[in-house]
């Protein structure tokens, strides 16, 4: 069987689930990424593993550096709308081999994550009338 490439793969993905914008997907490759250098992961092997909490809150953390306040109006703008959209996609990477998981990670990784209101908003509000960023509750380390 001939491997695709990730051009031709995105392109798949999008045909068979027009839900989420092509760019959508390539902000996850990069957040996944941002992710990883965050956290202090290998570049490779099993102990590069980002559980589905931890890649929640890079994604949260590198859309705000990314667009700011605006990051609530472009996920938006790609289809996304909450923490499942990100799992909805993450999986579609995965069935199409572009992204790995263990035997661990399900979609309900990512239900109930954060609310998209207080997690795009909160940090741009006034320092007087803004909580602490939402983070997502990590169920177990994922090495």
């Amino acid at each position: 069987m001939k491997k695709i490439s990730y051009t031709e793969a995105l392109a798949q993905i999008v045909r068979d689930d027009p839900r989420y914008d092509e760019q959508a997907y390539l902000f996850i490759r990069e957040a996944l990424d941002y992710t990883i250098q965050k956290l202090e992961k290998p570049t490779e092997g099993p102990g590069r593993h980002v559980s589905g909490a931890e890649l929640l809150n890079g994604i949260r953390d590198y859309a705000i550096q990314e667009f700011g306040p605006m990051a609530m109006r472009v996920l938006a703008h790609w289809g996304i709308h909450s923490c499942e959209d990100f799992g909805e996609m993450v999986f579609n990477l995965v069935d199409k081999g572009i992204l790995g998981k263990t035997e661990n990670d399900t979609r309900q990784d990512f239900e109930g994550g954060y609310d998209f209101q207080e997690a795009f908003r909160s940090p741009f509000r006034s320092t007087a009338s803004r909580s602490s960023q939402p983070r997502v509750q990590q169920s177990s380390p994922s090495a």
